[in-house]
């Protein structure tokens, strides 16, 4: 599903015009998207969490070469699902 597909469907359920559908769409994820960035968790009741996570930095290899490699530290985003997301997607 891409975001366009998102627009599409709050448009068909909420009846509104595209342009305002893509507004709403728009917003959220840019919430989503600022709240991640400062560094706080993303709580959607029913669907799951989205946290960011620091990873440090490691060594690695190279895997055409094998020689060593440092592999820098970075924040990632993780997203676990709610159990009830959860029984949803395994039900089918």
């Amino acid at each position: 599903m891409t975001k366009a597909n998102i627009v599409e469907t709050v448009c068909q359920k909420m009846g509104l015009p595209k342009k305002a559908s893509t507004a709403i769409v728009d917003s959220v994820l840019e919430t989503v998207r600022k709240t991640l960035e400062e560094g706080k968790p993303v709580k959607i009741s029913g669907f799951g969490n989205f946290v960011t996570r620091k990873k440090k930095t490691r060594q690695g290899r190279n895997p055409q070469t094998g020689q060593a490699a440092a592999i820098s530290g970075r924040t990632v985003v993780t997203f676990k699902p709610s159990q009830i997301l959860r029984a949803r997607v395994n039900k089918g």
